[in-house]
């Protein structure tokens, strides 16, 4: 092959590769998006308790994904790949669940606990997000970080599978929440502290 060719060539798969990979920064604001899909169906009634809590499940996964491919700090294509996909499969499901005729009262305690539980995850990530957009955090913080959001998805998935959230079980949701947020303070504060 001529070297002008195979310049081309390595260009173009170069820019395919990058096309289909998503960032870190990417990957945290679709943990967002997805969060914020589930609390919007508990909103309209689209998604009950028990639905919401079948996809924070889905939410663990994909987080437990991104702890596990951030432990040594890189993110490898093959590692992009699997989370994406996890993600693609999460986002099925949440549009799967919200059209399934299925609906929840947005008034019940029930759904008014999850919908505060699921607001705080999109508080919770947005903050993340924050932090590798300005630098704050490293890839390896991300990553323990997700390992955190994982635990507490996990939480709210065994407080809402039966479709009732009930107040201790709001209360331990709410404790492991706090734990997260000082986490998440702390990492952010560090990393700044390092900087100095």
């Amino acid at each position: 092959m001529k070297p002008t060719k195979l310049f081309i060539a390595l260009c173009f798969a170069g820019l395919t590769a990058g096309a289909f990979a998503q960032s870190l920064q990417e990957i945290q604001q679709r943990d967002v998006n997805q969060q914020q899909r589930i609390e919007k169906g508990l909103q309209d009634g689209s998604l009950n308790t028990r639905e919401a809590a079948r996809l924070e499940r889905d939410e663990r996964n994909v987080n437990k994904l991104e702890a596990n491919a951030l432990k040594d700090g890189k993110l490898t294509p093959a590692e992009r790949a699997r989370i994406t996909n996890a993600e693609n499969r999460a986002s099925r499901d949440i549009e799967q669940a919200r059209s399934n005729g299925v609906k929840g009262d947005p008034l019940s305690t029930s759904s008014q606990r999850m919908q505060a539980d699921v607001q705080r995850n999109v508080n919770q990530d947005q903050r993340i997000e924050n932090g590798v957009k300005n630098g704050s955090l490293t890839n390896r913080e991300v990553g323990r970080l997700d390992a955190g959001q994982a635990r507490v998805d996990g939480k709210e998935y065994r407080a809402g599978q039966d479709g009732n959230v009930n107040a201790q079980e709001q209360a331990n949701l709410q404790h492991a929440e706090n734990k997260q947020s000082h986490k998440i303070d702390k990492l952010k504060t560090n990393q700044a502290e390092r900087r100095l």
